[in-house]
């Protein structure tokens, strides 16, 4: 039987070898901000859960400034249900009536973003939760969106009521929060100054977010590996242009191209370089920051 000491002693000397090989990388990020976008399938399951808030808290303990943008279409689809409200899209795309719009406002600025900040305090750090309204951080406008009808071939305008895109973005409130030992948790509601409030589709707010603090990363947890080849094989890195030329030639598709058009868009915006990753991996963030091979598909430039 190998002798308990022994035991501890290559348990020590593993850790010490895992802290060695990731210091280089957390210097690269340190005093860097990191926006990471957390919702849909990934926040569903508890242990992953509490493995992300783990991530999040020791990214601040590493001297990275870590913000969390959420989204949570799930949990606002069981919501209406519970009461009667129908869900209805029109291109991909929540409808959100006055009334909608309303729970769609206390599910994500109320619950699931308290459930994010205690998560995170349960770690040993201080979360806050924020949405666009605070600090007049985010306003939006309505937005206008256009499809062609399949019978017609006419273009037309859907109408998607209070359904948003950001247009301003103050980073007061959050440089200020930089400084300090929170940890913002955000979600993607703001104002418009029309004064109504607006549901913002997270990826757009997270990439706004990211490309007005020019962040370093912005790291948006899917339900996938990340981009694939034809073969199925991850593509660890893209440029902009090579991201679209695999759009053209169809091996990127479906609910994908938005996901890229929303990378190139957080890129143009001022975003260093942005990563599609699984959520379901426990641990993701820690392995793409803190790994020499990264953890899912890294967009640059």
């Amino acid at each position: 039987m190998a002798d308990t000491g022994d035991v501890k002693t290559d348990i020590h000397a593993k850790q010490a070898r895992l802290l060695s090989a990731a210091l280089p990388y957390m210097q690269r990020y340190e005093n860097k901000t990191v926006v990471v976008k957390y919702g849909g399938h990934a926040m569903g399951d508890p242990d992953l859960g509490r493995a992300f808030a783990r991530d999040i808290a020791l990214l601040k303990q590493s001297g990275i400034n870590p913000i969390v943008v959420h989204g949570g279409g799930p949990q606002i689809a069981t919501m209406l249900q519970k009461i009667g409200l129908e869900s209805r899209f029109e291109g991909g795309l929540r409808v959100t009536d006055a009334k909608t719009v309303e729970i769609v406002e206390m599910v994500l600025a109320g619950s699931i973003n308290k459930e994010i900040v205690a998560m995170i305090n349960a770690e040993g750090k201080w979360a806050i939760g924020l949405c666009g309204k605070d600090g007049n951080m985010v306003f939006a406008k309505k937005k206008r969106k256009t499809v062609i009808d399949p019978i017609s071939n006419i273009e037309r305008i859907l109408e998607l009521g209070f359904v948003g895109e950001p247009v301003e973005v103050d980073c007061t409130l959050l440089d200020l929060l930089a400084r300090s030992e929170m940890i913002p948790v955000i979600a993607p509601i703001a104002p418009g100054r029309d004064g109504h409030t607006y549901n913002i589709n997270a990826d757009t707010f997270a990439g706004a977010i990211a490309g007005a603090l020019a962040a370093k990363r912005l790291l948006f947890l899917t339900n996938v590996a990340g981009v694939l080849d034809k073969s199925g094989l991850l593509l660890k890195e893209l440029t902009v242009t090579e991201a679209r030329d695999l759009i053209r030639n169809g091996t990127i598709s479906g609910g994908m191209i938005p996901k890229i058009e929303t990378c190139a868009e957080a890129i143009r915006r001022g975003v260093e370089g942005v990563v599609i990753l699984n959520g379901k991996t426990a641990h993701s963030v820690l392995l793409e920051l803190f790994t020499e091979k990264g953890a899912g598909t890294l967009i640059i430039p």
